[in-house]
């Protein structure tokens, strides 16, 4: 048996290139591998003396060559291939052991120049993993260091690879082939190429969106169904998950994760890592249902959760915290479908033991509390897709112009902050009263934002929660009065909205005449 290997990582290369040769198996080699494995004391031979060509062109040229890709590719069972190799004195090669040049990691460099991307796009590697990939019943193809325990457990308990083996090396070589092509892809498409800087060191400009977007994730989990049960789901993750994204979660108990338990849990998730101080988000159906800030978990759960107990019912919890015993023994008096935070207690995985169907999930916060989990969002749209920068937009202080007579007090000032980073999270339309860092009642989703405002305060009369001395946020305009009279009316004495609209002195007016106070964002928070 003959194995060729050629890697740019090098990690484990050594001790597999030992395993093999303990096996009887001849190393073939290239380059810089080559040179580590003999100094390491192995036996290899250089392709160079395989083909009878040198390496040339700054080793962009030394594996194109048929004594390799012949070898590579021939059909064991059919004879006219194995006749061809003995006419041209062509050994089969079969093993191929190559992982690509870091092109990846080269362009994710600050400052990387054009011809340093050009010169890490690989061509021999990944000609020979496609010819080796595509002759997967002879050849056994590894692009991942990870896979080299699996071959070498077969290897040394058969002598040879299974069928089911190589073909799930192959279905991985041609994935890391695609991702590769696609990463190239999608750098040249962003390049805003200038033809007038070609120094060696023009580092270009580069288009937020490439003119073809490649976009790849791996399978995570099979779900039992979609959004309803006759439909079918599954869940992707993206290759390089951001820390941070619930994608990179641990489920630590439960009943397995639901299409709609995902999806809510996203919402959830994303919402509550955008605090600062310790907090708890309460999601039912994609919406924040209860929202609050506190001196610790318990204290942020139990001011979310007065905000909209019914609809807390079977809802998603998400802290930006730890959840400690005391928290988790007043969150155990309630039905949850899933429980997020950075971490548990010992004491507060037993108190949750008892309850065996809520889904516990553990996920790192990333390094900054406002980090969203993509740069980009997508929305599939027909035949199409609908491509945007997320919406990372943090508001503060300095920002907020105060247009009416009467000012906000600095509570206020903070409750508005608050309240606005929540209106973030919820569907459009959305209003949201808060006082003391405490969601009173939340509008969401409707087609008009008077309605929005008065189903908020419908929910915090069923509630028991008093509307008086509240801020509101709008994530929108006030197109008319009308949507401030019913805040004002409903106890409102301070109200955040983006501004823009034709008849802004009108509602400014109004404001005025009420007697409360309105600042402008100058930003909207649309969420479709």
């Amino acid at each position: 048996m003959n194995a060729l290997l050629s890697v740019s990582d090098k990690t484990g290369i050594v001790e597999f290139a030992q395993a093999l040769h303990a096996l009887g198996i001849k190393l073939l080699s290239t380059g810089g591998t080559a040179k580590l494995l003999a100094d390491a004391g192995l036996p290899v031979t250089e392709v160079a003396d395989v083909t009878g060509f040198p390496e040339m062109l700054d080793g962009r040229v030394k594996t194109l060559h048929p004594k390799v890709h012949g070898g590579l590719l021939a059909r064991r069972s059919l004879p006219a291939h194995m006749a061809a190799l003995a006419e041209h004195g062509i050994d089969t090669i079969d093993l191929l052991v190559v992982n690509l040049y870091p092109f990846e990691a080269t362009v994710a460099k600050h400052g990387c120049t054009l011809a340093d991307a050009i010169e890490n796009i690989d061509i021999g590697g990944p000609a020979m993993v496609r010819s080796a990939a595509k002759n997967w019943q002879d050849v056994g193809v590894v692009t991942d260091a990870g896979q080299y325990p699996a071959v070498l457990a077969e290897l040394q308990a058969a002598g040879k690879l299974s069928d089911q083996l190589r073909f799930a090396l192959s279905a991985a070589a041609f994935n890391r082939i695609a991702q590769y092509d696609g990463a190239i892809s999608n750098y040249l498409s962003s390049v805003q190429f200038d033809a007038d800087k070609q120094a060696e060191d023009y580092v270009p400009a580069m288009s937020a969106f490439p003119s073809q977007a490649n976009m790849f994730a791996t399978k995570l989990q099979d779900l039992r169904y979609g959004e309803n049960a006759h439909q079918q789901a599954v869940w992707y993750r993206d290759l390089n998950p951001a820390v941070g994204s619930l994608a990179t979660g641990v489920q630590l108990q439960g009943k397995e994760l639901s299409y709609n338990n995902i999806a809510d849990a996203d919402a959830a998730w994303e919402c509550v890592k955008s605090f600062e101080a310790p907090a708890c988000v309460i999601v039912k159906h994609a919406n924040p249902c209860g929202v609050a800030v506190g001196a610790h978990p318990l204290e942020a759960y139990s001011k979310a959760f007065q905000t909209d107990p019914t609809s807390a019912f079977g809802g998603i919890i998400a802290f930006n915290r730890v959840v400690d015993g005391a928290a988790a023994q007043q969150i155990a008096k309630q039905f949850v479908e899933v429980l997020m935070a950075p971490g548990f207690t010992p004491e507060a995985l037993e108190i949750f033991k008892s309850k065996v169907n809520v889904r516990l999930m553990q996920i790192d916060l990333p390094e900054n509390y406002g980090a969203v989990r993509n740069a980009i969002e997508t929305k599939r749209v027909g035949s199409g897709l609908l491509v945007q920068t997320a919406d990372t937009h943090e508001l503060a202080l300095a920002d907020l112009k105060v247009v009416t007579a009467k000012q906000p007090t600095p509570e206020e000032l903070q409750d508005l902050l608050f309240a606005w980073t929540v209106a973030k999270y919820v569907k459009s339309n959305a209003i949201v009263f808060c006082k003391n860092g405490m969601t009173m009642g939340v509008g969401a989703g409707q087609m008009s934002r008077l309605d929005s405002a008065r189903i908020a305060s419908i929910k915090a009369e069923a509630a028991k929660l008093s509307l008086q001395g509240t801020v509101v946020a709008s994530d929108a305009f006030f197109p008319f009065r009308d949507g401030l009279d019913v805040v004002v009316d409903a106890g409102a004495t301070c109200i955040a909205q983006p501004g823009g609209s034709m008849r802004d002195q009108e509602v400014i007016d109004a404001a005025n005449e009420r007697g409360v106070a309105m600042v402008f964002t100058g930003v909207r928070h649309f969420r479709h």
